[in-house]
């Protein structure tokens, strides 16, 4: 008797005793099956999703026949057939005409570009360079084919960035030059530097002689040398006390000069950079 009821007793405790071993086994069993998806969750990311710098947007070549061009400024505007449509492209002054064969090379894409000078917005243009005649346009990028084929184009500002680097360095003068003085130029048509700013809606169109010292000489720059005139008046915060002028004479930082030329206001050379004034195509002497 008292046999079977140790046996009888014995059974439960045994049966709980390898459940406990069965609930551990299983425990341990998950923890080490969700190990390897820890590890891989916790580990460094697949190299091809790691995002790198984004791709500078090509530039733009596009190749056709001139159905329409003229001059503005320092560029010559072509409205182009292509074999993908039309398109507008500009080029600093180019001799070419109605029915030539041209190509545009190393070109940036504007959209909604507006043009003070002209007074005109163009829904698309392309600013580049004129390809030298006979150039085959397969060495550079199929015509028009950024457009043709989707190419995003870079914001306009970037744009704007691009053409502007082509004469950003005539754009300004030295900050700071030191004590300048020199005489008015003698005339009715002389000005001083700041007289030039104060009276410039005045002198629109007009030609004046103006005396200063150079301070800044950038030669061929879009078919012009560009020289940048001081002769102490008016001052840096007021933006007035240094004037840019374009001439085909040279002439050296330090030279104290006479210019003579016409006075041209908001001169916007299409590439969203423009002078408040400017003395345009002027004749320097000593």
């Amino acid at each position: 008797m008292i046999t079977k009821r140790e046996t009888s007793k014995g059974d439960p405790l045994k049966s709980r005793r390898i459940a406990l071993v069965l609930v551990v086994l299983v425990l341990g069993c998950g923890k080490k099956g969700t190990a390897p998806s820890a590890a891989k969750e916790t580990g460094p990311a697949p190299a091809a999703t790691v995002a790198g710098p984004p791709a500078a947007p090509p530039s733009v070549t596009v190749a056709g026949t001139i159905e329409e061009t003229f001059g503005a400024s320092d560029y010559t505007y072509m409205r182009l057939k292509t074999k993908d449509g039309e398109i507008w492209a500009a080029v600093t002054k180019a001799d070419v005409r109605k029915g030539d064969s041209v190509t545009v090379v190393n070109g940036a894409r504007m959209d909604g570009f507006e043009s003070k000078t002209l007074n005109r917005k163009f829904d698309r243009i392309v600013f580049g360079v004129l390809a030298p005649e006979g150039a085959a346009a397969a060495t550079s990028a199929p015509a028009a084919a950024p457009v043709a084929a989707g190419h995003a184009p870079a914001t306009q500002t970037d744009l704007r960035q691009q053409m502007a680097a082509q004469h950003a360095a005539a754009a300004s003068g030295p900050a700071d030059v030191g004590k300048i003085e020199v005489k008015k130029a003698e005339g009715t048509d002389g000005r001083t530097v700041a007289e030039l700013f104060a009276q410039k809606s005045a002198l629109k169109g007009k030609e004046v002689a103006v005396r200063g010292k150079v301070v800044k000489f950038t030669p061929g720059v879009m078919g012009k040398n560009w020289i940048h005139l001081r002769d102490g008046s008016g001052t840096r915060e007021k933006k007035d006390d240094d004037v840019t002028v374009t001439t085909d004479a040279a002439a050296a930082v330090g030279d104290v000069v006479l210019v003579r030329g016409k006075v041209s206001l908001d001169r916007d050379f299409g590439a969203g950079y423009a002078y408040p004034v400017l003395i345009e195509n002027a004749n320097v002497t000593k």
